[in-house]
């Protein structure tokens, strides 16, 4: 009997409402570049939506156009995030709880899950409106590679939370809905009622109350005051990911 070799594995189906376009990249940890690439390439790249997923990781990305300047149009990033984790918890198992922390890490039952990013062209003016902004986030799928999950109890993997598989085409389906609902209500209803999503994640200290200027900025009001967190600043080296790795910090 001749042997015959089997035949490669079918790309995964996703399903994304227009005007998503959607793109596949071979790495997760390219997914985030090749966005930033489509967008300065091409002045129609809005909608595109780049996504990989790999036995560890699952990522995406999506070109936005936005129509404010840079210092209003950065808050498209809190947009993502409350996207990102309405489409987690569309799919998550019971009674385990989704936060952030400021401004950027995703942790599901407060261990970190993954994160997210936001680029613009290099050097725009905050006064200026950028030509696109590209939201991206990454997810761990697996932490099999990692060892004992005893050795890195700071994070967690969609695998050890008993998610599905073959759960991350539906993740970016989902992903994609809510990322057009938050950015309907931010059109239509304004910056605080489509924040609120981002804020229903927060996860500050018990004692702390937490508003979102229109910036973006978070004011912090604790027994010592007000304080301001700067969007802009905490944007500017994701505090999830590991800059040797290009993926969510273990």
């Amino acid at each position: 009997m001749t042997p015959t070799s089997a035949a490669p594995a079918a790309e995964p189906l996703i399903l994304l409402p227009p005007p998503f376009t959607l793109v596949t990249s071979a790495a997760p940890t390219d997914v985030h570049a090749e966005a930033c690439r489509r967008a300065a390439a091409d002045e129609e790249a809005a909608g595109t939506l780049v996504y990989a997923a790999s036995e560890a990781l699952i990522a995406l990305a999506v070109v936005l156009a936005p129509a404010e300047p840079l210092a209003r149009a950065r808050r498209a990033f809190l947009i993502g995030m409350g996207a990102l984790a309405d489409a987690l918890g569309s799919h998550a198992p019971p009674d385990k709880p989704i936060g952030f922390d400021w401004p950027d890490t995703l942790r599901f039952d407060g261990a970190r899950l993954g994160g997210g990013r936001l680029a613009q062209p290099e050097g725009c003016p905050e006064e200026a409106v950028p030509d696109w902004l590209v939201f991206s986030a990454m997810l761990i799928a697996s932490k099999r590679h990692a060892g004992d999950p005893g050795h890195t109890p700071g994070s967690t993997s969609l695998e050890e939370e008993a998610f599905p598989p073959g759960i991350a085409p539906l993740l970016a389906e989902s992903f994609a809905q809510y990322l057009m609902r938050g950015l309907s209500v931010l059109e239509e209803d304004g910056f605080a009622a489509a924040g609120a999503r981002y804020l229903a994640y927060l996860t500050p200290l018990p004692e702390d109350r937490v508003a979102l200027d229109e910036s973006g900025d978070a004011l912090v009001t604790s027994a010592q005051g007000v304080s301001r967190l700067s969007l802009r600043e905490a944007l500017a080296a994701p505090a999830w990911r590991d800059p040797a790795t290009g993926a969510p910090r273990l």
